[in-house]
């Protein structure tokens, strides 16, 4: 069974986050966790990329520490770490959400 690695929010500094942030897919990742509200397998996100292109964008998001995998039976569900996140960079994952409707327009 896989572990997945979980950095402290308190070592990842904001440069990192935004790295992680300035891809299309991984901000359509995050912006999907937010809808949601609730855990979801990798393949549960609408994106048409390949497997290894989307594990990629999500353990990018994983080491920025903006989301946490956990393995549930056969399916690794990823929740977004929405309230350290927002405990580590107020206002961050508001910005994030309301930016879909920004760039919409």
């Amino acid at each position: 069974m896989k572990v997945y690695e979980h950095p402290d929010l308190t070592s990842i500094s904001l440069p990192v986050v935004m790295q992680a942030l300035s891809d299309p897919c991984r901000l359509s990742i995050l912006r999907e966790l937010l809808d949601q509200g609730r855990p979801m397998a990798c393949n549960q996100v609408p994106l048409e990329i390949s497997k290894a292109t989307r594990s990629h964008h999500f353990e990018v998001l994983r080491n920025a520490g903006l989301i946490r995998t956990e393995v549930e039976g056969t399916k690794c569900m990823t929740s977004l770490r929405k309230e350290e996140v927002e405990g580590r960079f107020p206002g961050l994952l508001e910005l994030v959400s309301s930016s879909e409707a920004d760039s919409e327009s």
